[in-house]
């Protein structure tokens, strides 16, 4: 699965699944000085239960790796993520 990085606006950033033209998956985030501000996170049902979320997060868990920046959690999705899951402790705000 291949997500491409995408600048939508003013400090604003997100992964995104298209197929055919079509957007079938998203994430997305507000950049405010050093920390990714996780705002929203979107799957079609066409891939609901395929991990297609996680896979998501994971890639804007690379980036904010690679770039020596923090996560803060806003979305549902990433909230619940960094309860369950420790695998992401080193980029949490």
């Amino acid at each position: 699965m291949d997500f491409q990085y995408k600048e939508l606006g003013s400090d604003v950033f997100a992964y995104e699944y298209v197929q055919d033209g079509e957007k079938l998956g998203e994430i997305t985030w507000t950049l405010l000085g050093d920390i990714m501000v996780m705002d929203h996170t979107y799957v079609s049902d066409r891939l609901r239960g395929q991990g297609v979320a996680k896979k998501l997060l994971d890639a804007a868990a690379s980036y904010a790796r690679e770039k020596d920046l923090k996560m803060e959690a806003v979305c549902s999705y990433v909230v619940a993520a960094f309860n369950k899951s420790e695998e992401y402790n080193d980029v949490k705000a």
